[in-house]
């Protein structure tokens, strides 16, 4: 339960940078941050999966 508000709020965040970076031609930093973190929960993931 913990995990999934932590893991929500982490994409939140980088969302909400994304929006408010974006005017300033800094919006590309919050998405390739973001996208590693989804990379990583990813393959996180799949490793639970695999070991199942």
């Amino acid at each position: 339960m913990m995990k999934s508000v932590i893991h929500y709020m982490i994409i939140l965040a980088l969302v909400l940078g994304v929006i408010f970076l974006y005017d300033k031609q800094f919006g590309a930093i919050p998405i390739l941050l973001l996208s590693v973190y989804l990379f990583y929960f990813g393959i996180k993931k799949m490793r639970d999966i695999k070991n199942q």
